[in-house]
């Protein structure tokens, strides 16, 4: 049993930062291979899984939580082809629950933080598995439609969600999406979900195949593909529905109550689910979970779990959100669904960080709905039948090709083997013998002690990993050089034509004319290969976060990229620390070391790259071709931001935590206890050791009525 197997209650620190790790890199590409490709590689439900690993960890070790933990993040980057758009009020994602329990836990957590003993109203109502779409109405006309893209910026779909109508038996329409409606505050955000029936799922997929086109795997699939086509004749073709279940910004409140703000929105003509009830306190939650469950299959559209959220507006303001997530609402999923096929053959692909990676190719099987044709086997003791410290999963079963296993939607990039059945091995069937060399290059591929993984030592001459480190620096996250994808990368390599990140700079200067001239190449003319060079001239100038977290350096993901300059705020001076560095002592260390969200592993990972030759010349010949812009300086415009700050006594208007929370909005950072670098102490009746040691170190200190008239500028 491997880290990822492990219970989280035996993991090490040690082994939990690894496991954080795994888990981002994972999470962060099922939410792209979701959100942005509209190919999700596994299930809600066992996407839930690992997210709910990683929480439990993060519980355990709150030290380790990551700057790019999935815990915080929403979605992915909005895809290509269509303008951003900034949302006014972002789109949250919501916090999962996934049994009884976990409502009780919830209801206990909204009145614990509100200093509630009586019951709360929640609304409960299914929750559509379609694509999130936020629509804002001026004066009665729709402006502007944009998807939720990574919550704060979307895709302008416009005028494709113009088209999205319900058609009705005598052939005549009635918009899902009007362009005008009447009797709206002046300015309204109406936000829901764009989805397909089954009924029409199935006859589009007829029509498809009818046509020799490529049919669509899901309802879900179906809907966020035709909502994202740029032609949207085409979207109109498609048969779309909306239903409207939330709002963002607002000129004037829709009502006091969320029950009777959707009740406003359906009064305006949008659909509104006719499931949503009112509920009071978690028995009555679970008991309308239970009717809704009940009547999944029979629905004619995908759900995926029902929403609860309270109902009293007033008190949502109160709960105010974490960094992702509202207080105030919580889905409760429904379980995985599993499936058993027959494992054809194990390969072994090769990361960008040399990581030798197993896969199952599988005959193909309907997991919840998508056809599953692979399924991650993690390492050599997953296949094995053990964890890294020789304890049996599985029963101690290893795996082999041949055998009959059992597939569910999991939580890695691609499906996961849960069993085998011994009964259905055959005769012939060998143990599987994970190479100790690297299958691309040939270098030896060893695995440290405490890693469970396996790594070809190759580095940049071997292949696979070049490849990969070159696909991820033109990633949109990183340099996002627009026509060189993956297919491109590939060829160029293969070709000799770009075998380092610095080549793409001079890629025009060596084949932009002459015998040799990227417009002559197969698949390749005049008009896209000048399309090339723009965008890779274009790419020069950039960010500093992208250039960092472009590097490909293990560990370092897109927000640690952000944290690292956001810091050092410009290249130069990140690279002299950098190179100053040393590690596990030294100033350039320390500093490195207490960076919010900087760990050890992350900071070792930096700090080895930049000092070994071959990794180290590669950067200084890419960053020769970049003009890379300083970090913006943050912003302070609330009276407290950057200040710390420390609570303590009995607060009467506001418990600790949405005092906490209101606080830590602002831009303060709260602390527990008093030291020489805390700038301000808000004191209640009751207050101690605290105010003491304030007072000795000259440490302002107010009590809870100077500090919210501080807040809110009085």
């Amino acid at each position: 049993m491997s880290d990822r197997d492990t219970p989280v209650s035996e993991l090490t620190e040690a082994d939990a930062k690894k496991e954080l790790a795994r888990l981002a890199d994972l999470l962060g590409a099922a939410n792209t291979a979701y959100h942005t490709q509209d190919a999700p590689q596994i299930s809600d439900a066992e996407y839930d899984q690992l997210k709910r690993r990683n929480a439990r960890i993060e519980a355990r070790f709150p030290a380790l939580k990551r700057a790019d933990s999935p815990t915080d993040q929403v979605g992915a980057a909005p895809a290509e082809g269509f303008p951003k758009l900034t949302h006014t009020v972002p789109m949250l994602s919501l916090a999962n629950a996934f049994n009884d329990d976990d409502i009780r836990d919830f209801d206990t957590s909204v009145r614990k933080f509100l200093g509630l003993e009586t019951a709360i109203e929640y609304t409960a109502e299914p929750k559509i598995d379609g694509l999130s779409l936020s629509l804002r109405y001026e004066n009665g006309i729709l402006v502007q439609a944009a998807t939720r893209g990574d919550g704060t910026t979307g895709e302008n779909v416009t005028a494709n969600a113009l088209t999205i109508t319900e058609r009705i038996p005598d052939g005549a329409e009635h918009p899902d999406i009007p362009n005008r409606i009447h009797g709206a505050p002046k300015i309204l955000e109406v936000r829901g979900e764009v989805y397909m029936s089954h009924a029409d799922f199935a006859a589009l997929n007829a029509a498809q195949t009818a046509r020799g086109a490529k049919t669509f795997a899901n309802p879900r699939n179906a809907a966020a593909g035709s909502l994202r086509q740029l032609d949207p004749a085409i979207t109109r073709s498609r048969p779309l529905r909306f239903f409207a279940y939330a709002w963002g910004a607002l000129s004037e409140p829709l009502a006091k109550t969320q029950l009777d703000a959707i009740h406003r929105l359906s009064e305006l003509g949008f659909a509104t689910n006719p499931l949503t009830r009112l509920c009071t306190g978690p028995d009555e939650m679970i008991e309308h979970y239970r009717t809704i469950e009940a009547q999944r299959a029979t629905l004619g559209y995908d759900i995926d779990g029902v929403v609860y959220k309270v109902n009293d507006l007033a008190l949502q303001d109160r709960l105010w959100v974490r960094a992702s997530t509202p207080r105030w609402a919580i889905a409760h999923k429904f379980p995985a669904e599993l499936a058993w096929t027959r494992l054809e053959r194990i390969e072994i692909q090769v990361g960008r960080t040399g990581a030798l990676s197993p896969v199952a190719r599988l005959m193909p099987v309907t997991v919840g709905g998508v056809v599953v044709s692979n399924a991650t086997l993690h390492n050599e003791d997953y296949i094995a039948g053990r964890d890294s410290k020789g304890h049996p999963i599985r029963d101690g079963k290893d795996i082999r090709e041949g055998d009959w296993v059992q597939v569910y939607r999991a939580g890695d990039v691609i499906p996961k083997i849960a069993d085998v059945d011994l009964s259905k091995r055959p005769a012939d069937a060998k143990i599987f013998d994970f190479p100790k060399t690297c299958p691309e290059c040939g270098s030896a591929a060893i695995r440290e002690d405490g890693d469970a993984v396996r790594r070809c030592t190759g580095g940049l001459i071997c292949p696979a990993q070049a490849v990969e480190k070159l696909k991820h620096l033109v990633s949109r996250g990183a340099l996002d050089i627009d026509g060189l994808g993956a297919k491109q990368i590939e060829q160029f390599y293969d070709d000799g034509w770009v075998r380092e990140p610095a080549d793409i700079f001079t890629l025009e200067e060596r084949f932009g004319h002459g015998l040799k001239q990227l417009s002559n190449r197969e698949g390749w003319g005049e008009k896209s290969a000048n399309a090339l060079f723009f965008a890779i001239r274009n790419a020069r100038q950039v960010k500093l976060a992208r250039v960092i977290f472009g590097l490909g350096i293990r560990h370092v993901g897109e927000s640690n990229a952000g944290l690292l300059a956001a810091h050092y705020g410009s290249w130069a001076n990140f690279e002299a620390a950098m190179t100053r560095a040393q590690v596990g002592s030294g100033p350039e260390w320390d500093e490195l070391m207490n960076i919010d969200g900087v760990g050890q592993v992350m900071a070792q990972s930096l700090v080895t790259t930049f000092h070994q030759d071959a990794e180290r010349a590669s950067i200084d010949r890419l960053v020769a071709h970049l003009q890379i812009e300083d970090a913006p300086q943050a912003a302070h415009d609330s009276p407290v931001s950057g200040k710390t700050v420390v609570f303590t006594g009995a607060l009467e208007k506001m418990t600790r935590a949405e005092a906490k929370v209101r606080a830590e909005a602002l831009g303060a950072k709260v602390a527990g206890s008093v030291s020489a670098k805390t700038d301000l102490l808000v004191a209640g009746p009751g207050a101690g050791s605290k105010a003491k040691k304030a007072k000795e170190l000259g440490i302002e200190t107010i009590d809870e009525d100077a500090w919210l008239a501080l807040v809110e500028g009085k």
